[in-house]
């Protein structure tokens, strides 16, 4: 996870996209199943022809079920096998990397960057259709149908007392260790000419369920069950709502991952390892 490199190799930067339906998540798992990262790793040691495998660091670790259009890795290749395969690298990973996934770009990575840390912003788009006869069959993989009619302008009031910095326990499944504070840059629900509904989703950082429950609480909103400071209560109550769903995962893909400047990259980086906690009140 460091910013230095090995001596010997080199960071090399990978921007790919993929269909999560088919995939257990993003991350490499003990009990064999199919993994965007199994993937990537085999492709990678199969066209270098490496007897090791070159562990993958992700901009935004993914769920089971979840797309990504715009995601970003980084691996560090021994100089050597950088040296003969870069020319060659991005079509003969495209020949043997299967159809649901993509990289569109391999670069060498400017000093200092980190696919995780350095990152300071990850965007989503959740998209959901109202329609009463459902979703149109060629985008069921990445539509969800909700059977009821839905508010725009109510979800959007709702989502404006989530933005900004707040502990989000309330919307994150949690781990030990880990913090729950996020900063929600941006929040949306935009109706799309076809009739979806998209929701716009920014931040620094994510916790795990953290998307698809804040997407399920505004559609409690959007759909008449809670009004629209609903949310935002749940939000200030710290605590899980069993009101609350985490919507499925198929309507959701990371859409884009933003970096500073490469001068920032590495103080930005630094900056994201450090635990985070809230402002107190002034005593007294």
């Amino acid at each position: 996870m460091s910013e230095e490199v090995e001596p010997g190799h080199v960071r090399v930067r990978l921007d790919l996209s993929y269909d999560g339906r088919d995939f257990s998540g993003w991350a490499r798992q003990r009990e064999g199943q199919r993994t965007v990262q199994g993937e990537i790793e085999d492709a990678l040691r199969t066209v270098t022809r490496s007897r090791e495998t070159y562990e993958l660091t992700v901009a935004g670790r993914t769920d089971s079920g979840v797309h990504a259009r715009g995601q970003v890795a980084h691996v560090d290749l021994p100089e050597a096998v950088w040296a003969e395969h870069r020319e060659k690298l991005l079509r003969r990973l495209a020949g043997r990397l299967p159809h649901d996934v993509r990289i569109w770009k391999v670069a060498e990575a400017p000093a200092g960057f980190n696919a995780r840390f350095s990152a300071i912003w990850r965007r989503y788009a959740y998209r959901v259709t109202d329609d009463p006869g459902g979703v149109d069959p060629l985008l069921r993989g990445h539509v969800l149908w909700h059977d009821w009619t839905l508010d725009m302008d109510a979800m959007n009031e709702a989502a404006q007392a989530l933005i900004g910095e707040h502990d989000f326990a309330a919307y994150c499944k949690r781990r030990e260790g880990a913090t729950t504070i996020r900063t929600l840059q941006e929040l949306r629900w935009e109706r799309r000419p076809d009739g979806i509904l998209e929701a716009t989703v920014r931040a620094d950082a994510f916790c795990h369920n953290m998307v698809r429950s804040l997407v399920g609480a505004m559609l409690f909103v959007g759909d008449g069950h809670r009004p629209p400071d609903w949310p935002g209560k749940v939000l200030a109550a710290g605590v899980r709502d069993s009101a609350v769903h985490v919507v499925r995962p198929h309507g959701l893909t990371l859409e884009e991952v933003g970096y500073p400047a490469d001068e920032l990259l590495a103080a930005r980086s630094a900056e994201a390892r450090n635990k985070r906690t809230l402002p107190t009140a002034g005593c007294c």
